[in-house]
């Protein structure tokens, strides 16, 4: 095996995409209302259509126009076709439009997708939803990933997804389809930074690693409270297929040298302490290799940092084949972190 591992394929590389939300129903929406969104019945397009937000939203021309004396950015996007509703309802989120924004529009997204995402469910849920824009020979030309969360149980909220300036002879999108579509409980949600939960901690977990069946995906837990966090263990794990039920027959194994050596995890659990700022991060390994019976996939993993501790859902994709086998490391204080520096980058594994 290679002495480093590549990145993980279970997200596939994404063009930072922002979306702006306007809720349906009781709840408040957004500047403008639904008149002031771009139709996706191929219709009139007012000026006041959405430009996604991070995208010089009005009032900017896109850095590669040259203005003419007078003139100003329009605002109006042309509205392209959809294809048939198969490619465009995946689960909860259904593509209601497709945008092409012009020079002249002062959006520096090329396109841009408008999304209806809808709780079916019975509790509030964030959402992670993964955007494909296609061109007409069915090539891909860009994925987006982008999150829409605290959707309220039988609520529909509207978003707007962008995809980035294209980079040398792209060619152009002529459709669009939602690839995946992932939900947590909104009180589950994983959190790197931001406000600090109740429980004192952010919890998430990372990219991860592959190489050759072998992958690797580091848990991060960060005391962002005020009091210290005593660690003594193992991560608790509850394994969750893509309905949100339990995932039997995979043993959870103490250790991850039973999954492979040479990688993080290895070790007996020790006592560790956080103070406040400090971090700590647990190894989960597999393999997902395949023999007789049926492959196993998690998409979730409900993680609960200690004994009685709020349980967080992240989503690591857990392709285990048939092994029947996840590994887990001990909490281990995360030396390298520091606080406010951003996101523990991936663990770099040597099988």
């Amino acid at each position: 095996m290679p002495t480093s591992l590549r990145a993980l394929p279970a997200v596939p590389a994404v063009l930072a995409g922002v979306l702006l939300l306007a809720a349906c129903g009781s709840e408040s929406a957004s500047r403008g209302g639904d008149a002031g969104r771009a139709r996706g019945d191929g219709g009139a397009v007012g000026v006041e259509a959405v430009c996604p937000s991070g995208f010089s939203q009005y009032g900017r021309l896109a850095a590669s126009a040259e203005p003419s004396a007078g003139s100003r950015p329009s605002g109006a996007p042309t509205p392209l076709p959809l294809p048939s509703p198969d490619g465009t309802v995946e689960s909860d989120v259904k593509v209601t439009g497709l945008y092409a924004w012009g020079d002249d529009s002062g959006c520096e997204a090329d396109f841009s997708a408008d999304l209806a995402v809808t709780n079916s469910g019975t509790k509030k849920a964030t959402y992670t939803v993964t955007v494909g824009f296609f061109s007409a020979s069915g090539s891909i030309v860009d994925h987006v990933e982008q999150t829409v969360a605290s959707v309220g149980p039988g609520r529909t909220v509207k978003a707007t997804v962008g995809m980035g300036a294209s980079f040398g002879d792209a060619p152009e999108v002529s459709h669009v389809k939602v690839e995946k579509v992932r939900s947590v409980p909104a009180d589950e949600t994983p959190s790197a930074s931001g406000p600090c939960p109740a429980s004192g901690v952010h919890v998430y977990a990372d990219e991860g690693d592959a190489a050759m069946g072998l992958r690797v995906v580091g848990l991060h837990l960060v005391n962002c409270g005020t009091r210290p966090y005593r660690l003594d263990g193992y991560p608790e794990l509850e394994l969750l297929d893509e309905d949100h039920d339990p995932v039997d027959g995979v043993r959870i194994l103490h250790g991850t040298d039973r999954i492979s050596t040479g990688i993080a995890g290895a070790g007996g659990p020790q006592p560790v302490v956080l103070r406040p700022g400090e971090a700590a991060e647990a190894t989960l390994a597999w393999r997902n290799t395949t023999g007789f019976g049926d492959p196993v996939h998690a998409p979730y993993v409900r993680v609960a940092a200690r004994p009685g501790a709020r349980p967080v859902t992240v989503m690591p994709e857990l392709d285990l084949g048939t092994t029947g086998k996840l590994g887990v490391g001990p909490w281990e204080k995360d030396e390298t972190f520091r606080s406010g520096a951003g996101v523990t980058p991936r663990p770099t594994a040597a099988p």
